[in-house]
């Protein structure tokens, strides 16, 4: 029962924080409007280990590695405390269960990535129809242009409703399943 507990508040910390860092990393790639509800609330939440990061790694291309990096070590160490609180034995395969660790920490953050692109979409589409004119609409647009972008230049909206949403929700959902595959496999490591 303790166990268990201890899971889910180290699933909820460490989660929260990793896709804090991990939008906080997205919105800076995608040139997200600083001025929005969301933005100062992850800079002030995750500043603290982010600019001592970034002195050690550089960036990329405009691309701040460090806030990434620091997401995708956070599912590790998260992967790793529930293993241990499960009584894991990592015994004489620590090299087997880092590897597997490594590898399910890039398959969290990938799939943590295509849930925010997911929720962006359908909130853009309910504000779309709500209130077009919300503060959030700028920094959602920045979000899922890239995406609905590809199926708009090939799709023209049908009676003046534009399906690329849902589109990019079925694409979404499909990877979701093959994410949802390659996990098992990799969870076979140990």
């Amino acid at each position: 029962m303790l166990n268990q507990i201890l899971i889910f508040l180290l699933d909820t910390l460490l989660g929260l924080f990793s896709l804090a860092l991990l939008l906080r990393f997205y919105m800076q790639l995608l040139r997200a409007p600083y001025r929005n509800p969301l933005s100062p609330f992850l800079v002030a939440l995750t500043d603290f280990i982010v600019r001592p990061a970034r002195r050690v790694i550089p960036g990329f291309k405009g691309m701040d590695l460090s806030t990434l990096l620091l997401a995708w070590l956070a599912q590790c160490i998260l992967l790793a405390g529930v293993l241990v609180l499960q009584s894991y034995n990592f015994g004489s395969s620590v090299g087997i269960a880092v590897t597997g660790l490594a590898l399910l920490g890039l398959m969290e953050i990938i799939k943590m990535t295509l849930y925010i692109i997911l929720v962006a979409v359908i909130i853009q589409a309910i504000l779309s129809w709500v209130s077009p004119y919300n503060p959030l609409a700028p920094t959602l647009d920045s979000f899922t242009r890239p995406f609905l972008g590809i199926f708009r230049e090939r799709i023209p909206p049908i009676a003046n409703v534009d399906l690329s949403p849902l589109f990019v929700l079925v694409i979404i959902q499909l990877l979701l399943f093959v994410l949802a595959g390659v996990e098992r496999e990799i969870s076979g490591l140990f």
